[in-house]
């Protein structure tokens, strides 16, 4: 089904959205695709959003031409200006009862920064600030959206939480080992865990065209509103 923002405004009431980034960049942070079509779903729909990235160091720095760690380091709070356009605060200044949802776009940041989980797996540390925001709004029933490898680390925080990052075998294992359930899916589609008010989509675990990453993009934004608010 190809998207059509302009046919999809929503009649409710305006939603404020925080949005988590990782970086600048899908190997050792934020997929920019994901994170620009996000933020055009959410105006599009006629909400509003604010964008948070934690300050500290990258894990590493990948050059994204060859795929070779190089030999610097980087901010992930500065790294997320760039696309942030910079307007972006630090993870810790999000405040939750500020928000009515919680969105983490993927890329290997949300395993590498966020959380451990591109190296450990199941038994990944996450970064406090990200179970904080997490926890919170799964507590108070406000939604949280997910995108790419994202569902991955809500599922380790939210042990028990059922997701989708596609049909990548060895990432649902590690999904189900942190005692969590995973459903396959495809393009553009969305599962919904009703009992933590959780959205998922696949994004580019799979093989993409923009168009798709958009239309996953678009309805995930449009489920959390109509389903989870």
């Amino acid at each position: 089904m190809p998207c059509n923002f302009a046919n999809n405004l929503t009649n409710n009431a305006m939603k404020k959205f925080a949005v988590v980034l990782s970086g600048c960049g899908v190997y050792d942070g934020t997929e920019i695709h994901e994170a620009v079509l996000t933020m055009l779903a959410i105006d599009r729909l006629g909400h509003e959003y604010d964008l948070f990235a934690p300050d500290m160091q990258h894990h590493h720095v990948k050059n994204h031409l060859t795929g070779e760690v190089m030999q610097e380091w980087r901010n992930v709070l500065v790294e997320s200006a760039r696309i942030a356009r910079s307007n972006i605060k630090a993870l810790d200044k999000l405040l939750p009862e500020y928000y009515d949802a919680l969105v983490f776009p993927g890329g290997f940041g949300a395993a590498k920064n966020l959380s451990t989980f591109a190296f450990d797996g199941a038994a990944c540390d996450v970064l406090p600030d990200v179970e904080r925001v997490i926890r919170h709004f799964a507590a108070v029933r406000k939604p949280i959206g997910a995108l790419c490898i994202a569902p991955a680390i809500v599922s380790v925080v939210l042990e028990g939480a059922t997701v989708t990052i596609g049909t990548d075998q060895g990432t649902i294992a590690q999904i189900e080992k942190a005692g969590s359930k995973h459903r396959v899916s495809t393009h553009g589609e969305v599962v919904y865990d009703p009992a933590f008010n959780l959205f998922s989509t696949p994004c580019y675990m799979l093989d993409a065209r923009i168009s798709q990453i958009a239309e996953g993009a678009e309805n995930l934004i449009r489920e959390m509103v109509e389903k989870g608010m």
